[in-house]
């Protein structure tokens, strides 16, 4: 019976543990533009995104150090353009892009993916077709690395063959 409630208190105690609160939308940060500062030109010196929207392209060239061709203006008055309409009143982002890139580790996306590898290295073209079905937010990766998996799968397979 001491066995059975020990027990009983461990499974108790470990999902509480694994609670999650989800906080509603109003509560959640805010990435503000003013915040994010990049790099601009090859001088090391950064702009916040809510200057960038509203920048001159003469100061932009003060600031570069370079000239600006003509086509190069009106891609920068288009992505100013764009950047304008997704920032709102109060200064926050209101694209989700920029919130799941700001909010994301950027090398999630990118290296080594074991599972894709896997599926393609054991699995051949139909562990490929595998890793195009699974869906989120590593598919990219997956694909890639069941691309490569296949590649080495071929080659060990041709130089079997071969010896």
């Amino acid at each position: 019976m001491k066995k059975l409630s020990f027990l009983v208190a461990v499974v108790l105690f470990s999902i509480s543990t694994f609670a999650v609160e989800i906080l509603p939308k109003e509560k959640q940060a805010k990435i503000y533009a003013a915040d994010i500062l990049i790099p601009i030109g090859k001088t090391g010196k950064t702009i916040s995104l809510a200057e960038l929207a509203t920048i001159k392209i003469k100061d932009l060239q003060k600031l570069t150090g370079e000239k600006i061709r003509f086509a190069d203006r009106i891609m920068i008055k288009a992505g100013q353009n764009k950047l304008r309409k997704s920032i709102k009143q109060d200064g926050s982002l209101n694209t989700k892009i920029f919130q799941k890139y700001l909010t994301k580790k950027r090398s999630q996306g990118a290296g080594f993916h074991l599972g894709g590898f896997a599926l393609g290295l054991l699995l051949g073209l139909i562990g490929v077709l595998i890793a195009y079905l699974i869906k989120d937010d590593l598919k990219s990766n997956r694909v890639k690395w069941a691309w490569i998996g296949w590649g080495v799968w071929v080659i060990i397979v041709l130089l079997t063959f071969l010896a």
